[in-house]
């Protein structure tokens, strides 16, 4: 079916056309894209084996095959001699090959089937956009720099990123990890386990910094777990070894949670000068009282002075050791600039220094709308995070401004449906537990409708959760939990009263909203109160990290499966937060949520291809008969637009948000 789609695009879109002016015309009551498919891959090789009882050495030239436990060797690829840089580097003070690892990376962002890879040439501004304050969601994907990288953020295969290699004990409890010789942080310091070291010992398993350590660092992955214990070899080389099995840990560090290579990996030059073990608390005062902090606060200021992945779009940003591709260099109101990191550790196949592009500027403006405008007017050179189906045909329409309107895979389920079952309002969780419920508000949605509506038939009705159209079936659902219709014709509550659906949701993509609006309108059919309004982004999060929104739409990570994000802490925050902190907070799931929540461990915990069948025997099953939120869509197109110059895209069987992740190819073509 998708095949099919895909050879009739040109037609379709050309069809859709004329209704771009109605488009316009209704742009004011539109919103927010999408953020943040398999197909096989391999990259090139070195088998690293030959260490006894250990199996998986892999570095970022090696094949793996589909059993996690196997190595498969490939040549290693000719060493260069030879490396080349930007012509903005030609007067910098340190000299190439000082600045380059020896063990530099040769870059193997995306597999050759997904992007036919072009040398690149040197120069040029990537401009970017952005509605949001300090955050540039394109721009944050384009410079995070995992410990390991997923070829394509497939999940198929781990290679070396930031660390060069890595080998996983056959009872996959142990990970050996080779950090690259002569890796420099952006100030010119060497990288070595000594910031391993200090990350691990002197924050993470400091109670003051990390008074609840990450779950995802406990054997499973369970925040019951026992954490991981710490082995430093040498200078390059140290271990994490845990008490259980834990194969999923590879993808950890490759992709999950986007998290980049900081919460393993910190400036410990930098960053000793703000911790008390290392500095006076005295003669921190000064810097405390600059910050805004009580005498004392040394873990606020700390805080503070470590810039996460997370924070890289953040003026404070500024100055903070990096291994990004740019980092930020100068922000004003309006404006952030992204300069190239002199000392980043990727070379092309030919030796030149990655990135291509010398800059990124970001702009900020004021909505979802506002990105647009400076979209269709050529203004922009990037823009997936903020693109939308909605918008195709006024995008194709406007593609003699010097840019292209390119159609890639999306990486999630787009505009997920949540009503919160562990909000204080009793009435309202009465209601959102009973599953009748929930099923019913998903026979009342008219799948054709929404792909036709508002993804102009890029999508498909989901397949493992129940699709089906039924207005009388839902009726008759809501009738048998004695949600009797008042005199004004809506159903009521437990509390005899009319129960409201007040759906709150963000500006986060550009069909969020057009997509919660037909929602409204289909779920009033059922005699039901809906509701929409729209806040903030930043509104939205503190809500939801409150406990207080009833219903929102938003993504989840399928078909990312491996991300491990089925929307818990969005249906059920309370629950959330009682199996993230070990059962200090919140409140204790019932016996069914807990076992969707042991599966979720399940595949965290298992290698990539025992993972996916947890996922598609245990997950998915359990989401499609209890419905704990709602995935109308599956197979969903997203809309990547580009520079017509820019080169080094990835094609349309592509993730769209794989060409971020690989943004140190990108170039203009002369």
């Amino acid at each position: 079916m998708r095949k099919q789609r895909n050879r009739t695009l040109s037609r379709l879109l050309a069809v859709t056309l004329v209704l771009s002016a109605f488009l316009s015309a209704c742009e004011s009551g539109s919103g927010g894209g999408t953020d943040i498919g398999a197909v096989n891959s391999t990259t090139e090789g070195t088998d690293n084996a030959g260490n006894s009882g250990n199996t998986n050495a892999k570095e970022e030239n090696t094949s793996q095959e589909n059993d996690s436990n196997s190595t498969t060797a490939e040549p290693a690829p000719a060493e260069l001699t030879e490396f080349k840089q930007a012509p903005m580097l030609d007067s910098f003070s340190v000299p190439l090959k000082d600045r380059l690892p020896a063990d530099y990376k040769i870059t193997n962002e995306m597999p050759k089937e997904l992007l036919n890879y072009e040398i690149g040439t040197y120069g040029g501004t990537l401009r970017t956009v952005t509605s949001v304050v300090d955050w540039d969601a394109d721009v944050f994907i384009m410079n995070d720099e995992a410990l390991l990288n997923t070829p394509g953020l497939l999940g198929q295969e781990v290679t070396g990123n930031v660390l060069k290699s890595y080998e996983m004990s056959s009872d996959e409890k142990t990970f050996t990890f080779q950090m690259r010789k002569g890796l420099k942080w952006s100030d010119g310091q060497q990288v070595t386990t000594d910031d391993v070291k200090f990350t691990v010992e002197d924050v993470l398993f400091n109670k003051e910094l990390t008074p609840i350590f990450p779950a995802w660092l406990n054997a499973a992955g369970d925040p019951n777990g026992k954490p991981f214990t710490f082995e430093l070899v040498d200078e390059y080389t140290f271990k994490l070894s845990f008490d259980q099995p834990y194969g999923g840990f590879l993808l950890s560090l490759a992709v999950q949670g986007w998290r980049g290579y900081s919460d393993l990996l910190k400036p410990a030059h930098y960053l000793k000068k703000f911790h008390k073990k290392y500095t006076d608390i005295a003669t921190l005062e000064p810097d405390m009282k600059k910050a805004g902090f009580k005498k004392g606060e040394w873990v606020n200021l700390f805080n503070d002075k470590d810039i996460t992945n997370w924070e890289l779009t953040n003026p404070k940003s500024i100055g903070f050791p990096v291994l990004y591709p740019w980092m930020l260099t100068k922000k004003t109101n309006t404006t952030a600039t992204f300069e190239r990191n002199p000392y980043y550790f990727k070379v092309d196949p030919e030796g030149n220094q990655l990135p291509y592009i010398d800059k990124i500027q970001s702009t900020l403006v004021q909505d979802i709308e506002m990105v647009t405008l400076k979209t269709i007017a050529g203004e922009v050179d990037f823009s997936r995070e903020s693109a939308s189906l909605v918008k195709m045909p006024l995008y194709r329409e406007n593609e003699n401004k010097g840019f292209k309107a390119l159609l890639s895979n999306l990486h999630v389920s787009p505009t997920d449906i949540f009503l919160n079952m562990t909000h204080k309002d009793k009435n309202w969780s009465t209601v959102v537990n009973d599953v009748r419920f929930r099923k019913a508000l998903s026979l009342a949605l008219d799948r054709n409708e929404i792909i036709d509506s508002i993804y102009y038939g890029f999508a498909e009705p989901n397949e493992w959760q129940d699709s089906t159209y039924d207005v009388d079936a839902a009726n008759k659902l809501l009738d048998e939990m004695g949600m009797t219709k008042g005199s004004d014709g809506f159903r009521t509550g437990p509390d005899g009263k009319k129960f409201t659906i007040p759906i709150e949701v963000g500006a986060q993509a550009p069909d969020i909203v057009p997509m919660t609006e037909l929602v409204v309108e289909m779920w009033k059919q059922l005699g039901l109160d809906v509701t929409m309004k729209k806040i903030d982004g930043a509104l939205w999060g503190k809500r939801n990290e409150a406990n207080d929104l009833k219903a929102t739409v938003i993504w989840a990570a399928d078909p990312m499966w491996y991300y491990g994000d089925w929307g818990q802490g969005i249906w059920g925050p309370a629950w959330n937060l009682h199996r993230s902190s070990g059962g200090t907070k919140g409140v204790k799931p019932p016996a069914e949520v807990e076992a969707f929540y042991q599966s979720v461990s399940k595949a965290a915990v298992a290698n990539p291809q025992n993972a996916k069948a947890v996922v598609d025997n245990e997950i998915k099953k359990a989401l499609g008969e209890n419905y704990y939120f709602i995935v109308p869509l599956q197979n969903v197109k997203q809309p990547l637009i580009v520079n017509e110059k820019l080169r080094n895209v990835g094609n349309e069987n592509a993730l769209a948000v794989a060409t971020d992740y690989a943004g140190e190819q990108l170039f203009f073509a002369k």
